[in-house]
């Protein structure tokens, strides 16, 4: 009988791999894909339903990589136990292990340490993220069980030579986005109340000036995705701790005239962005230091503020 839900588990992979706003697995998930060995191993020894992982992230690239997921349950709602121990491997190796911290979103929050109750939620207030190694482009799977429950979620990874995305390390293309300067913030945001704050500088004036700064490229208003989360406002908190420290913090919307039907504007094309929302940290000579994609907490955010940009307010 497990078999037969291991069966029906990677169709449910394959078929949400086709380009649906919740991603119950990476796009990479191709229809007729197999579950290799050890993944059904893994879930035939564990007790409780086997999911899709629902994913927030998809560009992956060989080295370090940020994995953004949750785990639902069949009835819908998130599984939130505070922390989770996943499994990944290649397809032919033996797996390894990382471990995966459920991250709060914007101004929910609550206790998360190793001692927290396991709970759920039906709206989307935490993602799971983990951070895994790959160092070779092809198929990763892996196998998330938070600590505490009986359900484990399988995903997939695509994992390419370069990112899709601009690269840590590369320069950032100076895009000439619309500030307050150039008209209404009722025109150039979609976040109400108008986040005026991420508005006053352009990504190129600060390449220009040589001031480091934390650009997020979101759509407050048209956000449809369950783990797309509330990204703008993540940076507003984190910008008023570095009010004092010279770090410019910039918003860029989605689509052109705030328009989802017209598609991508032009400076989501420049930094060629898959998905969204994107946040990247760039230093005073305009280079890529950290980025984030997906949703992204406070903690997360300040602390690469701290580290990448190498300053404190």
């Amino acid at each position: 009988m497990r078999y037969v839900l291991l069966a029906a588990l990677v169709g449910l992979l394959a078929a949400c791999s086709g380009g649906s706003d919740d991603q119950a697995s990476s796009p990479a998930t191709q229809k007729g894909a197999q579950l290799p060995e050890w993944v059904k191993e893994t879930l035939t020894a564990r007790a409780g339903p086997d999911v899709a992982a629902t994913m927030g992230s998809e560009d992956f690239a060989v080295g370090d990589n940020r994995v953004v997921f949750l785990v639902v349950r069949e009835n819908g709602a998130l599984v939130q136990s505070p922390a989770a121990t996943v499994e990944y491997a290649s397809e032919g190796e033996q797996p390894r292990t990382a471990k995966a911290l459920l991250q709060p979103l914007g101004a929910h929050e609550h206790a998360h340490g190793d001692d927290a109750e396991p709970h759920d939620h039906l709206d989307v207030t935490d993602v799971y993220v983990a951070h895994v190694d790959t160092p070779k482009p092809g198929r990763y799977w892996f196998v998330a069980g938070p600590a505490g429950e009986k359900i484990q979620a399988v995903g997939s990874l695509e994992v390419q030579e370069h990112s899709v995305s601009p690269a840590l390390g590369a320069k950032a293309p100076a895009s000439d986005n619309p500030t307050l300067g150039t008209g209404p913030a009722k025109e150039i945001t979609t976040a109400h109340p108008p986040d005026t704050e991420l508005l006053r500088y352009s990504i190129a004036d600060s390449i220009r000036a040589h001031a480091p700064f934390v650009v997020v490229f979101a759509t407050p208003e048209f956000c449809v995705s369950r783990v797309c989360g509330p990204t703008v406002e993540v940076v507003e908190k984190v910008a008023g701790k570095f009010a004092r420290s010279g770090i410019r913090f910039i918003h860029v919307e989605i689509y052109k005239d705030n328009d989802p039907k017209k598609g991508f504007n032009r400076w989501v094309q420049e930094w060629n962005l898959p998905t969204e929302p994107w946040v990247f940290l760039v230093d005073a000579a305009g280079v890529i230091r950290g980025k984030f994609e997906g949703a992204v907490s406070v903690d997360e955010l300040e602390t690469a503020v701290r580290e990448d940009l190498r300053t404190a307010p």
